[in-house]
């Protein structure tokens, strides 16, 4: 082992160590070690706090760092700060200056160094027991040992603050805040897209029978298919959307270990799947493995079509089970899938093509060393949601209801997975159908309520709650992804550390001065912030001819973008004008969305307060990875002065095809 990775291994072990007293008073005390969980740390850290983060388990990340590498953006304009700084870092890594797409060694890692920079003291393998909250005012947490609870070695955190940052809300729910589970009613929030849905994504062709001898109900149904009667479209109930894993399989021979036969495998839960396969008769497996991938060989699968690594119905009882029915249900779903990943790969009723496919694949020798090389993170979609002082709505994922107390954003499309897979009939004829699906977008990036991250004052005043926040099912569907996470959880420690400042509740900080915070202090560490210069941003932005500007949230960087579709013939261009506020050196970016019909070429201009420098952006070099539709774009370093001198112009002078103006970054070089 290098010196340098020992060092750092001692270092972690060293703090954990440190942590581990029976009773340990804190600042702000995080609970929950996820992506956004070392984030809040971080930041609380760097704010000044003494800070502990606990994790149940034995890694930081959570889905992070649990598979899923492909990551959900919906729009990078909406994850800023310390989130983006974690994409910028994974960049580096592998030679570029941003990806959201890594393997999850890669991703644990890099939470680790944030760990180490910061000196966060984390306690490991420990979960909670018990609350003690006197008023409205959590004073002390109680733990146990995760994997040995029957341990008499207890420890208790006392803090000033407590920040939720789990799931699952299992803080939250110890406090006794408000909270709901599964689907409100349509008519709760004057939705359109929450309750019961049916409808065809992810959805089982007409005509697969429900029965384990086909066309005889008596028989029973086949594994999977549930009883239940499907209630009118919009109906609220407590069923929650399905979970999986992410699964991080590879394509390296010399890194691969085979997919065996599970424990306890059984045929006849695929029995749908077959079914399936013998009606549509597949090419490929892509349209019921979702394969995203990642370097080295590597994938993020995700469940797809009507049958795949979602087990629908099965999770319904783990957002409020105990600790060991919870290990049951997570033990569940990693045999089911590890039981279809086998199942594809060699039951001989699936066509040769299929099983060859699938037996190309094999678990990673290099990733989750300590696990079977299977991710220890299920992926919980939903469990429970707090009702705190302000609930996100369909309303504000629309941008029909703006708040102005926002503290994030997020840009996904409103998301759900199935809830239910039910027998209907149709044209007499009883068949199998999923229920639950939503992916409804079409919508920019839109701000997050602080209020939407604490709880109501009458409940709890030294909590916050940025993971299980305050959302209807269907928005919540749309906030739900980890870099926004990671966003709320900055900045619901740097609202502790305030209500800390100035001796107040999480409910009566000023918040304006956190808005003020996260905009001039974006990484939390007093360095200088980098500059954008969006096309939304009038005041900085100069427009020579007629352009077209086009709001999409496809494409544009934030919620519009700049176009001319007249291949030079009238010169035109748009000249970005940053307010540098220290002379300095800077690396230049352009954004440049991949558009059809797009020119070959475009000429930018860079204007250093001294010279012009013209780079030309080459588009046949323009790969664009992930989800997502545009890149950044180097032009080279350059020193600004002070003031507004300086300008990026880009041109549609030579070009051959739709140019595109968006958004400029100025990055202060390191």
């Amino acid at each position: 082992m290098k010196k340098t990775a020992l060092f750092f291994i001692l270092f972690v072990n060293t703090l954990t160590l440190s942590a581990q007293k029976a009773e340990t008073e804190v600042d702000i005390c995080v609970y929950g070690g996820n992506a956004a969980g070392v984030i809040t740390a971080y930041t609380a850290q760097k704010a000044g706090k003494s800070v502990i983060l606990i994790e149940p388990g034995n890694h930081l990340g959570g889905l992070t760092t649990g598979g899923l590498g492909y990551t959900d953006i919906g729009n990078k304009f909406a994850i800023t700060g310390i989130a983006r700084d974690f994409y910028r870092r994974i960049g580096k890594h592998y030679g570029k200056f941003e990806q959201w797409i890594f393997e999850p060694h890669v991703a644990e890692h890099i939470l680790l160094d944030y760990i180490k920079r910061a000196q966060v003291k984390v306690l490991y393998g420990h979960r909670l027991n018990s609350l003690k909250k006197q008023g409205k005012v959590i004073q002390e947490i109680t733990l146990e040992n995760s994997k040995n609870p029957s341990m008499t070695t207890n420890r208790k955190i006392k803090a000033k603050m407590f920040i939720d940052c789990t799931y699952e809300g299992d803080l939250m729910a110890k406090a006794k805040v408000s909270y709901t589970v599964g689907r409100e009613d349509n008519q709760t929030f004057h939705e359109t897209y929450n309750g019961v849905q049916l409808m065809e994504k992810h959805q089982f062709p007409d005509g697969i029978d429900p029965y384990k001898i086909e066309g005889k109900p008596e028989s029973g149904l086949v594994w999977g298919v549930s009883d239940e009667k499907l209630l009118p479209a919009g109906t609220g109930n407590k069923n929650v959307q399905a979970y999986n894993f992410r699964i991080c399989l590879t394509k390296d021979v010399s890194n691969q270990i085979p997919i065996g036969k599970p424990e306890g495998y059984d045929s006849t839960k695929y029995e749908l799947l077959l079914r399936v396969f013998n009606k549509m008769k597949p090419k490929n497996l892509a349209q019921y493995l979702k394969f995203d991938f990642m370097p080295n060989q590597k994938t993020d699968i995700n469940n797809n079509g009507p049958f795949s690594t979602d087990m629908i119905g099965m999770n319904y009882e783990f957002p409020e089970a105990d600790y060991q029915q919870r290990a049951e249900i997570q033990k569940n779903h990693e045999l089911y899938i590890k039981g279809l990943l086998y199942f594809i790969g060699n039951d001989a009723r699936i066509e040769e093509h299929l099983r060859k496919e699938m037996k190309s694949y094999g678990y990673p020798k290099d990733e989750y060393t300590d696990n079977g090389n299977w991710s220890p993170q299920m992926y919980v979609r939903e469990a429970r949601r707090m009702v705190g002082a302000y609930v996100m709505t369909q309303a504000n994922c629309q941008g029909k209801e703006v708040v102005t107390d926002g503290v994030g954003m997020a840009a996904y499309t409103m998301d759900s997975h199935n809830c239910q897979r039910l027998v209907i009939e149709k044209n007499g004829v009883k068949m199998v159908k999923n229920e639950g699906d939503v992916q409804v977008g079409g919508f920019p990036p839109y701000p997050i309520s602080y209020r939407s991250l604490i709880p109501k004052a009458s409940e709890v005043s030294n909590l916050l709650v940025p993971v299980c926040m305050s959302a209807s099912h269907i928005a919540y569907g749309s906030i739900r992804m980890e870099p926004v996470f990671m966003v709320l959880g900055q900045s619901s420690a740097l609202a502790a550390s305030l209500a800390i400042d100035h001796h107040t509740s999480v409910q009566e900080i000023e918040i304006g001065k956190l808005q003020k915070m996260l905009k001039t202090d974006p990484l939390s560490d007093g360095s200088i912030a980098e500059i954008l210069v969006d096309d939304a941003n009038t005041g900085n932005v100069k427009l020579i001819g007629s352009w077209e500007k086009e709001t999409t949230n496809r494409g544009a960087y934030g919620s519009s973008m700049l176009s001319d579709e007249s291949k030079g013939k009238e010169e035109k261009s748009v000249r970005f004008i940053p307010e540098i506020v220290k002379n300095g050196k800077y690396q230049v970016y352009v954004y440049v969305p991949k558009v059809q019909q797009s020119t070959s070429k475009t000429l930018v201009t860079v204007f250093d307060g001294k010279g012009m420098n013209e780079v030309n952006i080459d588009h046949a070099k323009l790969v664009v990875e992930g989800q997502t539709s545009g890149e950044w774009v180097g032009l080279g370093a350059y020193t600004f002065p002070k003031g507004n001198q300086s300008f990026v112009e880009i041109s549609n002078k030579s070009a051959d095809g739709k140019v595109v103006a968006d958004a400029v970054l100025f990055v202060p070089a390191e």
